[in-house]
């Protein structure tokens, strides 16, 4: 992550209510909690695709308060994050990252990250025209950032 602008994890996630910087990615080789995501400076940190259940669901007792993977990435250098409010479908996720790289790579060489809200807005769109897709397996797509 150090030495990398970008950053694309395609795996499971997990909200600790009860203590939200205990909330974590669970990787191949273990978990990496908000709490040491929010401790990491990462100069070349551009932007982060969390394509994982609840990487942006917050407290909520503390509905006003962003406590979440999603922001911790935001604390950690990244200027712009695609996450996910809950639950999402194993087979929608790929969809919607597929069609939202797409987008991105569509007119250039080297994609910009300030073209990532609109990318996931037409990534999800696409989603929805596509037919029986029941609204709450979309809507939890959302971008954070610039």
């Amino acid at each position: 992550m150090k030495d990398c602008n970008w950053l694309h994890l395609a795996c499971h996630g997990t909200q600790n209510p009860t203590d939200p910087t205990k909330s974590a990615l669970l990787l191949h080789d273990g978990k990496l909690t908000l709490e040491e995501i929010i401790r990491l400076n990462l100069p070349h940190a551009e932007f982060a695709f969390l394509s994982a259940c609840q990487t942006m669901t917050g407290d909520e007792n503390l509905s006003d308060e962003a406590v979440h993977i999603a922001g911790g990435m935001s604390l950690a250098g990244y200027r712009s994050v695609v996450a996910t409010m809950w639950s999402i479908e194993d087979e929608l996720a790929p969809k919607v990252a597929d069609e939202f790289y797409a987008r991105l790579f569509q007119d250039e060489e080297r994609p910009d990250n300030r073209k990532a809200a609109e990318a996931l807005h037409f990534s999800v769109k696409k989603l929805r025209e596509e037919g029986d897709i029941e609204m709450l397996s979309w809507i939890p797509f959302v971008h954070l950032g610039i």
